[in-house]
């Protein structure tokens, strides 16, 4: 089998499914709002250093996630409010000190917070994977009084057993495994555990950090996905969901462009703003693990 934890199928060929209450198309808002340690190599660069020798501490690039925290994260939270709209937050639990106010700002706003790590290092280089786990979701717990059911792993990295290892600490969905626009379940020597959407191409890290397009690619993107979408979930129904970072999204000169998709979406009569739970509740309502 060419996917070790999913097996293979058309997606129009998986279980028949009612749309949700709300709408067909599932659009789920994930803000990845995490903690990049001051005093260690960065998780991503926007600027290399001289001589292409890197530096500890990187100021520049730590700057870069560090504005986004201060000016970007306050933007996006009050134009997803002030529409009456909900959020994912894909949280590194190391945030809750690093960033207190952020962290309330986030619980006040009642987004559904997904473990993320402690801080922004994938789980094959922060330490004993289930100790990494389990104190995310620990420390998430503490702060929120809820206990995370969702896990999406820092660069959505796994190590083999990854998926045991968030089974066992309690995990119900995880958003790694990109390979479908309706949910799965995936088989783990734990049980099964239930895959959920996410997105590669209409996330901000790709389109921006890494393919480096113009501030409008991910507003055209959108655009297009909608227009398919709306199409095929007059069949079937549809998860968009989208990745958003406050240093990449939240930047002046991108942020116009984010305010026109959610209006977008809000002008679409298929489309429901959902959190990870509601997905997960739809599905395993319709389509229960063996």
């Amino acid at each position: 089998m060419a996917n070790p934890r999913i097996p293979y199928r058309f997606s129009n060929d998986g279980p028949t499914l009612k749309p949700h209450a709300k709408g067909a198309i599932m659009v789920h808002l994930v803000v990845n709002v995490e903690h990049w340690e001051f005093d260690a190599p960065m998780p991503r660069t926007i600027i290399t250093p001289p001589h292409g020798k890197e530096t500890v501490p990187d100021v520049p690039n730590f700057s870069w996630v560090d504005y986004g925290m201060r000016c970007g994260l306050p933007r996006i939270i009050e134009a997803i409010t002030e529409r009456g709209l909900t959020a994912s937050t894909s949280f590194n639990a190391g945030v809750i000190q690093a960033y207190p106010q952020a962290a309330q700002a986030m619980k006040d706003a009642q987004w559904e917070f997904i473990g993320h790590g402690v801080h922004q290092k994938s789980l094959n280089h922060a330490g004993a994977e289930g100790e990494v786990v389990h104190t995310a979701l620990d420390m998430i717990e503490a702060f929120t009084g809820v206990r995370p059911k969702g896990w999406l792993g820092p660069g959505l990295r796994e190590s083999h057993t990854t998926p045991e290892t968030l089974k066992a600490a309690g995990i119900e969905y995880v958003f790694d495994w990109v390979v479908d626009d309706v949910p799965n379940w995936m088989t783990t020597q734990e049980g099964p555990l239930l895959s959920l959407p996410y997105n590669l191409e209409i996330n901000d890290s790709i389109i921006y950090a890494v393919e480096k397009h113009a501030s409008n690619e991910m507003y055209d993107r959108l655009s297009s996905t909608l227009a398919l979408f709306k199409r095929e979930a007059q069949k079937r129904p549809r998860v968009l969901a989208i990745g958003l970072h406050p240093h990449l999204i939240g930047v002046p000169h991108r942020f116009g462009s984010f305010e026109r998709m959610l209006d977008l979406l809000m002008a679409t009569p298929q489309v429901c703003f959902l959190q990870g739970h509601d997905i997960a509740d739809w599905f395993t309502a319709q389509v229960p693990s063996v």
